[in-house]
């Protein structure tokens, strides 16, 4: 292999707090990841993070926005959400009993990834989910 050459591709978007684009983080992800098996899981996340970094931080304020980062390998999808922070406390899992209308965000991009990361990130936070390939996609790009 070139020394120059990597087997991960990257891809990045800034999008203003404003609600709708939520919709359009959706659109990124899902023509990105076109063919592959973990797309409709990938877009399901990406819509969580996306709406809890506008509900929950200064991202969904004035002059807000949240940053997007995927990044895609045979072995992995990494999707990345990065808010502007002013909650003074890290996104976590709640568990809200069944009336409850929000809280359960989190624990749905939880139960679809294999694993979830959380850490700081300038003043915001960064929450990374993996989905991790099975092996079963032949000789394609995922």
């Amino acid at each position: 292999m070139h020394e120059y050459t990597s087997t991960t591709r990257v891809w990045g978007l800034t999008c203003p707090g404003f609600p709708e684009e939520v919709s359009r983080a959706r659109r990124w992800t899902r023509d990105i990841l076109r063919g592959s098996p973990l797309a409709e899981d990938a877009e399901l996340i990406v819509s969580e993070l996306s709406a809890n970094a506008i509900l929950h931080t200064a991202s969904g304020h004035e002059r807000g926005s949240f940053h997007l980062a995927l990044a895609v390998s045979a072995q992995v999808v990494a999707l990345s959400v990065t808010d502007e922070g002013g909650t003074g406390s890290a996104p976590k899992v709640g568990h809200q009993d069944q009336e409850a209308e929000h809280g359960r965000g989190l624990g749905m991009v939880s139960a679809l990834a294999h694993r979830v990361i959380v850490h700081d990130s300038h003043g915001g936070y960064t929450v990374t989910a993996e989905l991790f390939s099975d092996g079963r996609t032949g000789g394609s790009r995922w």
